[in-house]
């Protein structure tokens, strides 16, 4: 059976401090995050051979450590956190044990996976293109995609800077609140949830039976939200802001991984090598064109979404696909979820996905997107929404 530990796993649990808000829980870490005395290595066995063991955690891992947290395992991730299927060519796919015989969903597939499996109270994951909301929703769990600079990324490895946010997962909401409550730093922007826009352009995107499992969970938990609004989050076409998303991010990983490729040449998986070879075609004037799209995206999405204002859309698009679908099959789940994750990725907001229920006996999420800052309403939503999806412990 796929492990959801990297082969470099830790060789004992690193115990943090004896009290504190989250004395008792454990966790895994995606291995992303440097833990001290180990080497950290992105889904990659040649970085990981390049790297000399951390001298200190990072901040996130410390901060979990002085909460109580005890760290049991360094989880597998997509190579260079550059896919949101969850298999890696090198050290295999983790078991999605809630959707068995489909994958998990990356980047941050073994945090998702080792929590959905039950073996730890919370994973710490990160998400760039949609790399925790994916695989939370592929899993049924509860996950977060911070505001991008809210949790310090320090001791953590980049992909694309300008779109990088640490996020975590948890099986239940009041363990899901509390670690925001250690993890998320200033500036807040609490508010109460009053207004509810549902994106009917997101809704169109997803498959009909993921679509009306969302619509049929609004009308349940109706009686504690807004009333609803439909709303075209997209005017101009979710594509275009879904290929600014692709271009820009392409751009920064090159800039970020461009040089130790072409030094080292390391052998990558089929989809990470396709796009690490687009990634090298990007010029500078592509890049320009495609960040000035995403500047007008994030204007755009965060005049929209004002303190008190959430979105709620499908978080995925279809349920997840089997372990042996084809390359381009995949390719195609990855396109339509994209076009989903790109508008929190592009505006750095909040996306908060719940686990609401099943569709052929897999998981199905569904998203809340917030203002800048508004973290926090998104946890106590779900805890406040927890009920609805047959969730009545913490």
């Amino acid at each position: 059976m796929a492990s959801f530990f990297v082969p470099h796993n830790l060789e004992s649990p690193v115990v943090g401090a004896a009290h504190g808000s989250l004395a008792g829980l454990t966790a895994v870490i995606k291995d992303m995050y440097d833990i001290a005395g180990t080497r950290t290595g992105g889904g990659s066995p040649e970085w990981l051979g390049a790297q000399q063991p951390a001298v200190k955690h990072a901040s996130a891992v410390q901060k979990i450590l002085d909460a109580g947290v005890t760290i049991t395992g360094k989880t597998i991730c997509d190579e260079f956190f550059y896919s949101i299927v969850g298999a890696n060519a090198h050290y295999g796919t983790p078991p999605n044990l809630r959707a068995p015989g489909r994958i998990p969903g990356g980047s941050s597939s073994g945090s998702a996976a080792a929590c959905g499996a039950d073996i730890c109270d919370f994973a710490l994951g990160s998400d760039t293109g949609g790399s925790v909301r994916i695989p939370a929703s592929l899993n049924g769990l509860f996950g977060l995609r911070a505001t991008h600079g809210r949790v310090d990324f320090a001791g953590a490895m980049a992909q694309s800077p300008s779109f990088d946010a640490a996020g975590w997962f948890a099986n239940g909401p009041g363990v899901f609140r509390n670690v925001g409550a250690v993890l998320l730093q200033a500036p807040s922007a609490k508010r109460a949830v009053a207004r509810l826009l549902v994106a009917t352009d997101a809704f169109a995107e997803a498959d009909g039976e993921v679509a009306a499992l969302g619509r049929q969970f609004l009308a349940l938990a109706a009686r504690i939200l807004p009333e609803p609004e439909a709303k075209t989050i997209a005017p101009g076409g979710l594509d275009l802001w879904r290929d600014a998303l692709r271009v820009a991010q392409a751009r920064e990983v090159w800039q970020t991984f461009g040089a130790f490729i072409d030094r080292v040449k390391p052998k990558l998986g089929p989809g990470i090598k396709k796009r690490m070879a687009f990634a090298a075609t990007v010029t500078d004037d592509h890049a320009a064109r495609a960040r000035e799209a995403a500047a007008a995206a994030r204007a755009q999405l965060r005049a929209l979404i004002s303190p008190g204002t959430v979105v709620v859309m499908p978080t995925a698009p279809s349920i997840a696909p089997r372990l042996t679908a084809a390359q381009d099959e995949l390719e195609l789940f990855r396109v339509r979820s994209t076009r989903l994750t790109c508008m929190a990725s592009l505006a750095g907001l909040p996306q908060m996905t719940i686990p609401i229920g099943t569709v052929a006996g897999c998981p199905v999420g569904l998203s809340f997107m917030a203002w800048p800052g508004g973290d926090e309403a998104l946890l106590d939503l779900a805890c406040q929404l927890a009920p609805f999806c047959g969730i009545f412990s913490q």
